[in-house]
């Protein structure tokens, strides 16, 4: 089963509504929810984090903080770090070894370096240009292919994907996608969490 997998975005909703959203995609079929708020103060993100997390644990559902370690080892969650970030050697250290560990790759490289560090699976793109808060850079479709084969934890295929796009990742064996906007700013989130999810079964 390929997993769906939300980056939060929650610069257009009150904390309400926002905390319903995630709600209904984890209802709707997404299997892990990473908390990302490039905008909110460290205390906003941790009691935000733990409404999240509450909802999170309801379902049996894992979550990760991006970028910030010292959160995820206060709400007791995974982490997703960038290449900018904490070192993932040192994430494990600090979060011990239960914990789910992401990093960012765009390379075969920067994807074995990570596996041996400790990462549980890699966020890969990204595959389209995207219009978040985070400035990316393209990653081919052959390189996407090139990182599954060589590196034997769960790859998350990241970045502009949809509905209507992501059959550009047919037969490239990806464990799972990462989105954001596709589900943060559908109209029907539950339904286009489950309609997403059956559609990543066919890749």
């Amino acid at each position: 089963m390929k997993k769906l997998y939300l980056v939060t975005n929650s610069d257009k909703y009150s904390e309400e509504e926002f905390l319903e959203r995630i709600e209904d995609a984890i209802k709707g079929g997404v299997d892990i929810v990473q908390l990302r708020e490039k905008e909110k103060s460290d205390i906003e993100i941790l009691n935000l984090g733990k409404k999240v997390k509450k909802i999170c644990d309801k379902y049996d559902i894992p979550l990760l903080i991006d970028d910030k370690v010292h959160l995820a080892w206060a709400l007791g969650c995974g982490v997703h770090v960038g290449k900018d970030d904490m070192p993932i050697a040192l994430c494990r250290k600090l979060l011990g070894e239960k914990a789910i560990i992401g990093a960012t790759a765009k390379s075969v490289e920067d994807s074995k370096k990570a596996k041996k560090d400790g990462a549980n699976y890699l966020g890969v793109g990204a595959i389209f240009e995207t219009k978040t808060h985070v400035k990316t850079k393209r990653t081919s479709i052959e390189t996407l292919k090139k990182i599954k084969e060589e590196v034997d934890i769960d790859i998350y295929a990241i970045g502009g994907l949809d509905i209507e796009n992501v059959e550009i990742l047919k037969n490239t064996k990806v464990d799972g996608i990462c989105v954001v906007r596709a589900i943060m700013d559908a109209k029907d989130v539950y339904q286009t969490s489950l309609e997403l999810k059956e559609k990543i079964q066919e890749l």
